[in-house]
């Protein structure tokens, strides 16, 4: 937890116990499904949940925010940003129903009523929302083809409404055709954690 409380020093006692929970309730999952590798499992809070909580550096939700977490896996990043937004509404899909499983026992235990989890290709979803968050699940081109229907047209946070995706390595030929909107966030220079060298947040507004 010093991790977490270092870079979000403002956690309530409710948020850093919920927190302190992943790690157990993830070990436990991951025995049974094995929906975080093996080699990352004992790197949670650096790999998945601090990755998530990157795109809180980057906003803060206001209260009533609507967002759709596209291909969540485990439950990342929408099940750490859900302890840290718990006035805001997280949809979180998957095409694989087992991790959908996972992410909707681990919301339960926690006791995170802003949580809703189904499995889902995004293909299927009509609804619109203020965000469409991922991480990294195709080249953002094709992610951006994919949600761009599910970003609803009324803002009303302090950035527009859009996509907000967590990439790392090399991919400047995929942004290129966002170049005059996307914005990059280099997360080096907000975690110094080794990990985040190459990670960054792209965020996309859709108008």
């Amino acid at each position: 937890m010093e991790l977490l409380t270092k870079y979000f020093p403002d956690l309530s006692p409710l948020q850093i116990n919920q927190f302190e929970a992943l790690g157990s309730l993830y070990s436990e999952w991951n025995e049974k499904i094995n929906v975080i590798s093996r080699k990352d499992i004992d790197e949670l809070y650096v790999r998945h949940v601090l990755h998530s909580l990157a795109i809180a550096k980057i906003i803060r939700f206001k209260p009533g925010t609507n967002l759709l977490d596209v291909g969540t896996g485990g439950g990342f990043p929408g099940i750490p940003l859900a302890i840290l937004f718990p006035d805001s509404n997280f949809t979180l899909i998957d095409a694989i129903g087992k991790k959908i499983l996972v992410v909707q026992e681990v919301a339960g235990q926690l006791k995170l009523t802003n949580v809703r989890a189904q499995k889902n290709r995004v293909q299927e979803i009509k609804l619109r929302y203020d965000f469409v968050i991922s991480r990294a699940v195709t080249a953002f081109p094709d992610f951006v083809s994919m949600v761009r229907k599910n970003v609803s047209p009324h803002s009303g946070n302090a950035l527009p409404n859009g996509i907000i995706y967590l990439k790392g390595g090399d991919f400047e030929a995929e942004i290129t055709p966002f170049k005059a909107s996307a914005e990059i966030f280099d997360l080096s220079k907000i975690f110094k954690e080794p990990f985040f060298e190459t990670k960054k947040v792209i965020y996309l507004p859709v108008r």
